[in-house]
């Protein structure tokens, strides 16, 4: 049972393959072996890449089932049409295209595997890339907001340096009145005077001018400093909201491109490993000699390829049979009396209606 599935893979005739010895069937249950088996890889690798993508595992599973089926017909074809010649390079002439397709699908059906089995190598380069892409974005988000930070802190920074300049000032008009009461300075007149009254309004109206500045600006500062605070919540905000992106980034391509960042020997020995199972049907028939198969199959289709050749020649031995004798046929009445006088007597009546025709015509136009 399983011989016979699998020379159904290699895609053989099996009419002509049954009446071979048992060592030319082995030979094609063994290609059809390595059909069917890249297939089921071709399967595995494809749900996987799917699953990879859409994270569903049914829909995967699905998908990859149609994959290594349509890669087990491409396989099946590949190896059944390339036919057996006694001239090599004729018959490397006419797998050529066959191999190129053939190393196509290796790394179609490679790829995804080596994803599966480098998985934690590829986890931690993704591991990496994702926490310099945080911090790229952190430094992206707050580029758009520092400029604006720092902006308004140095307008809070020049509302309280306003507010130590007139702190400064009243403590001058302070010290000078001070001064004038005690005899210090001004008058040097010991008592509280009428400058000890000047100076002492001056300072009192500066104080009155810095208590209003300070209530001013600490409203303006309080306002500006929400500001910030909003701001810092933008921005945290938006850290958070581009977050999810950066975690989800491992997807196919971003395993592809990090897979690429690996080492790529050990990728290339998988690349030439199912490189060889895609190729080995192509190659066994390419330099094992004719056999039995090969010479009975060939017998085939020379016989019916002889018996379509014979019955094109009879087609053609029959048309011009037919025309010669339709051409005798027609020679022959062409010269019989009666047809003749027949024939025209027919022309002189359709002469005689024409001529009618074009009387009335003419009559009714004039």
């Amino acid at each position: 049972m399983l011989k016979k599935f699998f020379i159904t893979c290699s895609g053989v005739d099996k009419t002509i393959l049954n009446n071979c010895s048992d060592g030319e069937q082995n030979k094609y249950v063994g290609v059809g072996a390595t059909v069917f088996f890249t297939a089921v890889m071709a399967s595995i690798a494809g749900s996987y890449a799917l699953y990879t993508v859409f994270d569903n595992l049914y829909g995967a599973i699905f998908f990859g089932i149609i994959w290594g089926l349509l890669i087990f017909n491409l396989d099946r074809f590949i190896v059944s049409t390339i036919k057996k010649s006694d001239a090599k390079w004729k018959e490397f002439l006419q797998a050529s295209p066959r191999i190129v397709l053939v190393v196509i699908i290796a790394i179609v059906i490679s790829k995804p595997l080596e994803l599966k089995l480098f998985e934690k190598e590829i986890n931690q380069v993704l591991l990496t890339e994702k926490n310099q892409m945080t911090l790229d974005n952190k430094t992206q988000i707050a580029e758009q907001f520092t400029p604006e930070i720092a902006k308004i802190n140095s307008e809070i920074e020049a509302l309280k340096i306003e507010i130590l300049t007139k702190e400064s000032e009243t403590n001058a008009l302070y010290e000078t009145f001070i001064a004038e009461a005690e005899g210090r300075k001004g008058t040097k007149l010991l008592g509280k005077g009428p400058v000890y009254k000047e100076k002492r309004e001056k300072h009192d109206a500066s104080l009155l001018a810095l208590n209003q500045l300070k209530k001013d600006n600490a409203a303006k500062i309080y306002t500006k400093e929400l500001a910030i605070v909003n701001l810092q919540k933008k921005q945290e905000l938006s850290e958070t909201t581009s977050q999810p992106i950066i975690a989800n980034f491992d997807g196919l391509m971003a395993r592809i491109n990090a897979l690429g960042k690996l080492p790529w020997l050990p990728s290339f020995f998988i690349f030439l490993l199912f490189l060889t199972i895609e190729t080995s049907p192509i190659f066994a028939k390419l330099i094992s000699p004719k056999g039995e198969y090969d010479f009975k199959l060939e017998d085939n289709e020379s016989a019916i390829k002889t018996w379509v050749q014979q019955q094109v020649l009879q087609r053609e031995e029959m048309l011009n049979a037919d025309i010669n004798i339709n051409k005798k046929v027609y020679h022959d009445i062409s010269e019989e009396e009666n047809l003749y006088a027949y024939k025209q007597k027919m022309a002189r009546d359709l002469m005689k209606l024409q001529a009618d025709s074009f009387y009335n015509k003419q009559q009714k136009m004039l």
